[in-house]
């Protein structure tokens, strides 16, 4: 729970300072152009190819959630079918034009929202009527691993609330720029609402020692109080939010990819449209992410997620820390007056990015001590993007 206290104030920061930005650059079409503008343009290229990797591997990781969620129904059968099927289905949906892709994603995630919503009155109205004991300290307390625990999960907890960016890669379509600021605003509260709401209710009812990878921490509870039926229902639930999660990851990391073509940082034929106005060829090489679900599922079971979401996680950090950075440089180069004509101001100013960059770094940091898969891998991207950044530069001069 403090854990992810601790990730929705970095999630704030990053918000504020998207927010900013953002409703500054309406138009702007993704936050890697904040790092060609107030950084340096190898800074905004390697954060939207970062992000571009990060979105597009963890793909990989909603499709091994949905077939650990399907496992709970049909325990016979082979995850890996299960991630080929929803694979297909996926592939075809983005393949259509967006319309289908709207349809699809709508009820996804109005199922999820409603369920988690729902399932935070049920699970408090269970805790204040006394029916299941409250586990906050039971089983060795309050801090079971220590009091530096919930340190060491952060990176895990950051993660859950990727996609407050998702409004600066699509800020160019907003008609006005309070719109955006609206929009980042509202993202915020309400992914930092059910997160916390949602991570409070199911510390107070399941113990800690007994969330695994087999089912949803939401099935357990479910189980835990005994409800019939309701197992079953939330099961289903969290099976739509992560094929919604990997629907969504396909259909940004695709037009990400797009966007890289079309700017001439990466191959003229990713920027090409089929029929339905959808870049299918940027979405079969985005799709990447799949491969790296089935080959994992096969070879690693059981920790398959865990790998994914290590190797997805520093290219979103990565957006997050140049977007941090950007910000900072923004606000020294404005003038009293431009500030007070900002449609959003955070609260905290370019301190607060600073600060959030430094907690950022921190946490990053961190995983040499815990996980240095992480860091390593982490450290391997970034020196393959700064690589990549100056031989695309050198063919762009030479032609």
């Amino acid at each position: 729970m403090l854990t992810f206290l601790l990730a929705a104030f970095i999630n704030w920061t990053v918000t504020m300072a998207l927010g900013e930005l953002a409703s500054t650059h309406p138009a702007a079409g993704s936050f890697g152009v904040y790092g060609d503008l107030y950084l340096n343009e190898w800074a905004g290229f390697i954060s939207r190819a970062g992000y571009w990797a990060a979105i597009a591997i963890s793909i990989g990781a909603e499709l091994v959630a949905s077939a650990t969620y399907m496992a709970y129904w049909f325990p016979t059968i082979p995850a890996l079918v299960w991630v080929g099927l929803f694979s297909a289905l996926l592939l075809l949906v983005n393949l259509w034009d967006v319309g289908h892709y709207g349809r699809f994603e709508f009820w996804f995630a109005m199922i999820k929202a409603l369920a988690i919503a729902a399932f935070v009155v049920l699970g408090a109205a269970l805790l204040l009527a006394g029916r299941v004991p409250a586990q906050y300290t039971s089983q060795g307390g309050f801090f079971p691993q220590g009091v530096l625990a919930p340190l060491l999960a952060i990176t895990f907890a950051i993660y859950t609330f990727g996609g407050i960016e998702f409004v600066a890669v699509s800020s160019g379509e907003s008609r006005s720029a309070y719109e955006v600021a609206k929009a980042v605003k509202m993202t915020f509260v309400t992914l930092a609402l059910l997160y916390l709401c949602a991570i409070t209710v199911l510390v107070g009812t399941m113990p800690w020692n007994r969330a695994g990878v087999t089912e949803s921490p939401f099935v357990s509870v479910f189980r835990l109080v005994r409800i019939p039926g309701a197992a079953h229902l939330m099961n289903f639930v969290v099976l739509t939010a992560a094929l919604s999660g990997a629907n969504a990851a396909l259909y940004v990391s695709s037009r990400m990819l797009f966007s890289l073509a079309r700017s001439g940082w990466a191959p003229a034929r990713l920027g090409h449209l089929n029929r339905a106005g959808s870049p299918n060829l940027a979405l079969f090489v985005s799709s990447y992410g799949i491969v790296a679900a089935l080959v994992l599922e096969k070879w690693a079971p059981g920790v398959a997620f865990e790998y994914i979401l290590r190797g997805a996680f520093f290219g979103m950090i990565l957006s997050w820390l140049v977007s941090l950075a950007a910000h900072v440089c923004f606000r020294r180069r404005l003038t009293a007056s431009q500030l007070a004509e900002l449609p959003m101001r955070s609260p905290l100013g370019g301190w607060g990015s600073a600060f959030g960059f430094a907690v950022l770094t921190a946490a990053v940091l961190k995983t040499w001590w815990d996980s240095r898969v992480n860091l390593c891998s982490g450290l391997t991207l970034f020196l393959a993007l700064t690589l990549a950044y100056f031989l695309i530069r050198q063919t762009r001069a030479v032609h």
